[in-house]
This record gives structure tokens, C-alpha cells and sequence, in this order.
């Protein structure tokens, strides 16, 4: 194929794929806009990061949520662009923007629920943890706290980033409680960041009911046969060389689903009781017997 038809298709792509971003990053801001106007705000819970402190200042002096959202993140753009990268800011200030602009606009026709606070934290976090995910999924994010913990890595690169936001998010806390003069406030911001965190794990990879286990053992061959046989399922043997005592074993690895795991384990240790069995939390498994590629 010429390299020009090879250049204008991927152009075309680009395109149509700059296009399917943006009203994927619509739909996330209203979605979290919603959750916002709706539940969060008017039952005094603080989401994480910036939005938190917007909605805390919001609070104390009336100011627009969605304003203060793009102010309090512009030196963190600043700073992102010297220190991280132009091209994840420039995403991440588009998406900032559109998110700044779609909780104001929509926060009239929105309205607020003042119910019980429980039920908001909860329905509040489904929707922002809905929200986001659709905006992580399209390879932007919301800015704030994420900036944050990258530019906070830069100086502490031995932190990781969930200890970093997990910090970040326990100040803010403590100041919804300060602000709100209300403990209940910080413990259903603690819900809604709970709730909304697992639910963007959840869209971001996957609720498979899954496990891996992970077998040290004299005889991987046997216990991959009757695993086949009896259960249906496959396994991957890999040669090893214990460190401590230098003896050869293989090991075999092999994803069940939860149910399974107690059947596995009994096929393991009744071929080879010493065996050393490791099971383990697996995100997502795509392949035959689980999730098919693409879905």
C-alpha cells in the first residue's frame, strides 16, 4: 500500500478516534456532574482531590464548584507541563475544562437530593466512579490529585501513587470535618471515595470472580492432567530452580474461578502433598473459559 493512502488512513483514524474521546469525555463530565449537584454537594460530602476542596470552598463562600475546579487546577497544570509532559496535560486540561464547564451549566437544572446522607455517598460514588471510569477508559483524567501524586513521585519516587492519593484524600477528609464541623461529613466522604474507587476498578479491569494459583511442585505434569481431566481446565507449567536449596521443580500455574479454587487445591495436594500452593487476586482474565478478547 503507498505510504500516502497509508498516512490519510491513519488520519482518518486519528480523527474518528479524537471524536469518539471527546463525547466519551461529555458523557463522563455529566455523568459526575450528577453525582456532584445532585448528591455530594448538598449533603456536605467531599469528594477526593481538587473537586473536594472546590465543594469545601463552595461551602464557606459560595463560590461556583466548576470554576474553582479549573482555578485550583491551572498551577497544577503549570507544573505537570514542566515536570511531567505536554501531551497528558493538554488531555487532562481539555477534559478539565469540559468538566468544569458541564458542572456549572448543568447545576441548575439539577436537583439536589437531601435524603439520607448514606444513600447519597452511595449512589453519589456509583455515579462519579462511573463518571471517571468512562474518562480513564478514553485516556484522559480529571487532573488534580493525579498531577498531585506524579509531581509528588518526582521528588519521593520511592512513594507509590495510590499512597500518594490515599494521603492526599486523608487530608481532605480531615478538612470536610473541619469545615462541615461534622465527623459524619468525613465518614461519608470515606463512603463515597470507597464506593467510587471501586467502582472505576471495576470498569477499568473487569469483576472477573476469578483467582490464580500458583504451584511449586515435583509433579506439575500429573497435577495438569487430572486438573484437565476432572475440572476442565488448562494450566501453564514453568521450569524453576528453588534459591535456597537449588533443586529443580516446575511450577504451575493455572486461573480458576472461585468456586474452583477449594477443587484445585485438593487435586494439588493429593498428588504431591508437599506441594506449595500460592493462591491469589487476579483484576481480569481474558481468554477461553473467561472474558473473550475485546469484550
Amino acid at each position: 500500500m503507498p505510504e500516502g493512502k497509508i498516512k490519510n488512513i491513519a488520519q482518518k483514524s486519528g480523527a474518528a478516534r479524537l471524536i469518539v474521546d471527546f463525547f466519551c469525555w461529555l458523557l463522563g463530565c455529566a455523568i459526575y456532574s450528577v453525582s456532584l449537584n445532585m448528591f455530594i454537594a448538598p449533603n456536605r460530602i467531599a469528594p477526593g482531590g481538587v473537586t473536594g476542596v472546590a465543594t469545601l470552598l463552595n461551602y464557606v463562600f459560595h463560590t461556583p464548584i466548576g470554576v474553582m475546579i479549573l482555578v485550583l487546577n491551572v498551577p497544577l497544570f503549570i507544573l505537570g507541563w514542566r515536570y511531567i509532559g505536554l501531551k497528558f496535560i493538554l488531555r487532562t486540561a481539555a477534559v478539565t475544562v469540559m468538566l468544569s464547564v458541564v458542572v456549572d451549566a448543568t447545576a441548575p437544572f439539577i436537583a439536589p437530593y437531601h435524603g439520607d446522607r448514606l444513600l447519597a455517598a452511595l449512589i453519589g460514588g456509583v455515579l462519579g466512579g462511573a463518571g471517571l471510569s468512562i474518562v480513564f477508559v478514553r485516556g484522559a483524567t480529571t487532573g488534580g490529585t493525579d498531577i498531585a501524586a506524579r509531581l509528588l513521585r518526582k521528588k519521593k519516587p520511592h512513594m507509590s501513587m495510590g499512597r500518594v492519593i490515599l494521603m492526599i484524600d486523608a487530608l481532605l477528609i480531615s478538612a470536610a470535618m473541619l469545615v462541615y464541623r461534622s465527623v459524619e461529613s468525613g465518614l461519608y466522604s470515606v463512603v463515597f471515595i470507597f464506593v467510587s474507587t471501586r467502582v472505576i476498578d471495576s470498569v477499568l479491569y473487569g469483576t472477573v470472580n476469578a483467582k490464580m494459583l500458583m504451584i511449586v511442585t515435583d509433579k506439575a505434569d500429573a497435577i495438569a492432567q487430572t486438573v484437565l481431566s476432572v475440572m476442565g481446565r488448562g494450566a501453564t507449567i514453568v521450569p524453576a530452580r528453588g534459591a535456597y536449596t537449588g533443586g529443580r521443580k516446575d511450577v504451575l500455574y493455572c486461573a480458576v474461578r472461585r468456586s474452583e479454587v477449594s477443587a484445585l487445591r485438593k487435586i494439588a495436594e493429593a498428588v504431591d502433598p508437599d506441594a506449595f500452593i500460592i493462591v491469589s487476586e487476579v483484576g481480569e482474565i481474558i481468554g477461553e473459559g473467561f472474558h473473550s478478547p475485546g469484550t
